[in-house]
């Protein structure tokens, strides 16, 4: 009778765990409240270098909320310029983690960047080898547009514009 009561409770056990997910997903959003407002269909319109560029923007929560990936094309057919951007916020050290992928390939695509969100401003640097690039996205909560700037590190320690651009719906 024993051995019966065992059995059942170890059958009865393994249904349950069974029946519950591993890992349940919040339908919360963890992302801060600036990087979610990115979200959505925009234009950006800038220069890169001073030269002229026109890029469609799709902005999206992937990987469980946890990463927001900025999908930029260039609108010109063919495209000559297209990136992915993931951007994810580690409550932990309160800092944002930022992966930058674009078509010039793997090798240009490390190593990640990190920054922070302060009032409207999201800002990150990447410590390229080549040098390190600062990139600040600011909201206009008025306009509800966003200013994207990308600076390059000279060897003097100064900031020098790399490209800006306006993004609008």
């Amino acid at each position: 009778m024993q051995k019966f009561a065992l059995a059942i409770a170890l059958i009865s056990s393994v249904a349950v765990c069974a029946s519950k997910p591993a890992y349940s997903a919040s339908t919360e959003d963890p992302r801060p409240s600036l990087l979610a407002s990115l979200d959505g269909d925009w234009v950006m319109v800038g220069d890169v270098r001073g030269k002229p560029v026109t890029y469609k923007l799709v902005v999206t929560p992937v990987l469980g909320n946890t990463f927001t990936e900025l999908h930029m094309k260039d609108v010109q057919v063919p495209a000559h310029y297209e990136a992915r951007v993931f951007i994810g916020y580690d409550k932990e050290s309160n800092q944002i983690i930022a992966h930058w992928l674009d078509n010039f390939g793997a090798k240009y695509s490390i190593p990640h960047g990190t920054g922070n969100i302060t009032e409207n401003t999201i800002q990150f640097q990447i410590p390229y080898s080549h040098g390190p690039f600062r990139d600040t996205l600011t909201f206009d909560p008025i306009k509800k547009t966003w200013l994207f700037e990308i600076e390059a590190s000279e060897s003097s320690g100064n900031w020098k514009h790399f490209a800006k651009y306006e993004i609008k719906k």
